[in-house]
């Protein structure tokens, strides 16, 4: 049986590369990785220009309208930062895995595998994506730019977190770094004996993990848990972590303080997150003002907006226009709860064991550059390589971020 598998598998990468259109559903049931579907495609055309298909960071600036950095910038920066872009046919496989809930209790959810459509593969690489807030954005559902490391012959795991893909009615635990790092874990355990079913079982067991922004805080929270449950089952070889709210409660100082924001979305999010994570039991007419308060549950839980959408729905950066008195004073009693669930939720709180490399922007008006300033002193004295400079937006150094791991990678 398990032969038989084995040669559909190959019929099915065949076809799939000479159909990158079509899409198969169903191909394979197997226990821990259950395939919906699969598609074959390239992140770059043979003139090296980007596939239009791939989903790029979206600008989250309320100024931003239905721009989005242009597909030839995208490339060009490619070529800039890793000279010319070899093109190489890739599977995507999304399927559906057994993780866990908020509360440690069983829950399916899904992601997406992305593998080179030939060849051997290298190391098995943990993605955790960057915030979004649109279903249709979540990996299983699209061309995820973070799999472009499959074409230098690595397997690509992202998992869709708890909220998005087939949990896609329930709240996402925005920053709950126990559950969304989970999440991540347990697609990893779910893929590895799938990719030997298939063939395709790394040539090292060494395990890779990457992350921007939301993202590269639950990179630094699934390295801890590996570390803590799992250092066995993924012994780690180098860490990638981009721009991330590691230090949840100096990101909420920061916002106070200077009293904006460069992501509106992210305080409503971070709010009903962390509530229903820690199961704070929380009002959220503590926190938010009557606009927000009447609009937050159709703009993000409904899973059909992008952050840039929800963002010019919120229409105002101040955080005044946003909050309530109560909801911005950590001394007064829920807010008071809630801060101590950020500091909880803070992921600068352990050894690393394995090289990590720290990315961020000072000119980004997303994530305060606090944040790396924080991981740097807390980290320093481990093996620790620093990457800060003047790199633009949030999102130009998502670019960046994504590009310069590629060149990086062996």
């Amino acid at each position: 049986m398990r032969k038989l598998t084995y040669i559909l598998t190959l019929g099915l990468f065949a076809c799939a590369c000479s159909h990158p259109e079509v899409e198969l559903v169903n191909l394979d049931n197997f226990e821990t990785f259950k395939v919906i579907s699969v598609k074959s495609g390239d992140y770059f055309t043979e003139d090296g220009g980007l596939n239009p298909e791939v989903h790029v960071m979206e600008d989250y600036s309320l100024d931003a309208g239905e721009t989005k950095v242009a597909k030839t910038d995208v490339a060009s920066m490619a070529r800039d930062l890793i000279g010319s872009v070899e093109s190489k046919k890739l599977l995507h496989i999304a399927g559906i895995f057994k993780g866990h809930d908020v509360d440690g209790t069983p829950l399916e959810q899904s992601g997406k595998l992305i593998v080179p459509a030939s060849g051997k593969v290298k190391n098995l690489i943990l993605v955790s994506h960057y915030t979004i807030g649109a279903n249709f954005e979540c990996p299983s559902e699209t061309f995820p730019l973070e799999g472009i490391f499959a074409a230098k012959g690595y397997a690509v795991a992202i998992a869709d977190y708890i909220g998005f893909g087939v949990t896609a009615d329930r709240i996402h635990p925005y920053m709950h770094t126990e559950s969304t790092a989970r999440s991540v874990v347990d697609m990893g355990l779910a893929v590895k004996p799938y990719l030997e079913h298939i063939g395709r079982k790394p040539e090292s067991d060494e395990v890779i993990l990457f992350g921007y922004s939301q993202g590269g805080s639950t990179t630094l929270a699934v390295m801890d848990m590996i570390q803590d449950e799992y250092y066995y089952d993924f012994p780690l070889k180098m860490v990638y972590a981009g721009a991330g709210p590691y230090d949840l409660a100096a990101t909420y100082d920061t916002a106070m303080e200077q009293g904006d924001t460069g992501i509106p979305c992210a305080i409503p999010m971070i709010v009903q997150g962390i509530n229903v994570g820690e199961d704070l039991g929380l009002d959220m007419g503590d926190f938010f003002k009557p606009g927000l308060l009447e609009g937050y549950n159709d703009w993000i839980n409904s899973k059909a907006y992008t952050v840039g959408q929800i963002n010019r729905h919120i229409g105002s950066s101040h955080i005044d226009d946003i909050m309530t008195d109560e909801g911005r004073d950590k001394n007064s009693p829920e807010t008071a709860r809630l801060y101590t669930a950020l500091l909880a939720n803070s992921v600068l709180n352990f050894v690393p064991w394995a090289p990590i490399y720290l990315f961020h922007s000072s000119e980004d008006g997303t994530v305060p550059f606090v944040n790396g300033q924080r991981a740097e002193q807390y980290f320093k004295g481990y093996n620790l390589k620093i990457d800060f400079g003047k790199y633009g937006s949030h999102q130009s150094g998502c670019l960046r971020f994504i590009f310069t791991a590629y060149k990086d990678l062996p």
